[in-house]
């Protein structure tokens, strides 16, 4: 399965990808912003999953998720959001934007795993 990692830190980005490879994922993008995982989920069609954070400049996570459940080309692509924002109110919004679950950092690739499966699961029911 491949991912697409979106954070405008470096740093969290590679957390991603090395909690990603401890629980089995070896197929990563990586984007620093929503806008540039728009060009690259658009020129990457075999992009199954995506992992973003809430808050990047450029575009931010929740308006990059908006945009891209507008598209049907993107619609059935599991997304987990994965950000610092962790109030009630945020989780809502974001759920109401069509994300799949949502994480709230600092996590553990544990956690990840755990929310990863719990999104695929309910994609297979």
């Amino acid at each position: 399965m491949k991912f697409l990692v979106v954070d405008d830190s470096p740093t969290m980005r590679r957390v991603m990808v090395n909690a990603l490879v401890k629980i089995g994922y070896t197929e990563m993008v990586e984007a620093e912003d929503g806008m540039d995982a728009l060009m690259k989920l658009k020129n990457d069609r075999s992009i199954e999953f995506i992992i973003t954070d809430w808050n990047m400049p450029v575009l931010d996570g929740l308006t990059f998720v908006k945009t891209i459940r507008q598209n049907n080309d993107y619609t059935n692509i599991p997304i987990l959001m994965v950000t610092t924002r962790g109030n009630q109110t945020d989780v809502i919004e974001a759920l109401k934007a069509k994300v799949n679950n949502y994480v709230v950092k600092p996590f553990t690739p544990e956690i990840l795993k755990s929310k990863i499966d719990a999104v695929l699961k309910v994609l297979k029911s």
